[in-house]
């Protein structure tokens, strides 16, 4: 045989697959679909909506509105609702959706009430500041839609900023529950101060204002004097962001102080 047919007879050989490539080879691609199959049963299992047992007349709100956190981040506390029937007793059993606007997130986002006729859900504001709506809702007996609307506080950066000058410096006066961390001085006060929600008094007072009682006490208005002068503490940019937190949480809310985010 002459070198030309040497070399073609090497050019149109195929390699050939061992036995133990095979089985190896099938065992992979068999790994891999196992594992594509496992992780589409987790996702339409997980979004799967529970079917109710039971249905109620009204959803009220248990605990958790009027929460402020920052954008982005986790409220303090759960919010809890509760189905009732036409009697005002609990139900069990009773389907909850919760939706609420972009970004928002609901840990569980539905859920079917339990023994005492609640549903508790962890919530995660977006990323929009200003007031946040959101809805839970049920059915009653005819399937008709109940839906209950709670607002939420999301602040933005000055605002989250004047929420921690005003931990530091102001609620200890302006606030008057206690809490663990800290003890109110409000009862002690002849003059009580007004706390920062109280919108009604709080809204009628300029910003311009509210610097100058801020940053001279209250006798530069004609305010009581207990209310020191802070303008040797606080900044220019720390009383902007304190007045900024002071609009942002105030009940009602001032007209114009935040945008208000509610369901797409």
């Amino acid at each position: 045989m002459n070198a030309a047919k040497r070399f073609g007879s090497c050019r149109n050989r195929r390699p050939r697959l061992s036995g133990r490539a095979k089985p190896r080879s099938l065992a992979l691609v068999a790994a891999l679909a196992a594992i594509l199959a496992a992780s589409c049963s987790h996702r339409s299992t997980s979004n799967l909506v529970p079917q109710p047992t039971a249905f109620g007349a009204a959803l009220v709100e248990s605990s958790g509105g009027k929460q402020v956190a920052q954008t982005g981040t986790a409220l303090p506390q759960p919010l809890v609702v509760q189905v009732n029937d036409e009697q005002g007793n609990a139900v069990t059993g009773a389907l909850v959706e919760l939706t609420g606007p972009a970004g928002v997130n609901f840990d569980p986002s539905s859920g079917l009430t339990d023994s005492s006729g609640q549903l508790s859900s962890n919530v995660t504001l977006g990323g929009m500041a200003g007031r946040c709506l959101l809805s839970a809702s049920t059915r009653d007996k005819s399937r008709k839609r109940i839906e209950l609307k709670v607002e939420e506080i999301a602040l933005g950066y000055q605002q989250n900023l004047g929420r921690t000058l005003n931990e530091k410096y102001c609620e200890r006066c302006h606030n008057p529950e206690s809490t663990v961390e800290r003890v109110s001085n409000f009862d002690n006060l002849d003059v009580k101060p007004h706390p920062f929600t109280e919108g009604d008094t709080l809204n009628r007072i300029s910003d311009t204002d509210l610097t100058a009682i801020i940053s001279h006490g209250g006798p530069a208005l004609g305010k009581s004097a207990l209310m020191p002068a802070w303008g040797n503490t606080l900044g220019k940019s720390d009383i902007q962001a304190l007045i900024s937190y002071i609009r942002a949480v105030s009940d009602p809310p001032i007209h114009g102080s935040a945008p208000v985010y509610a369901r797409n």
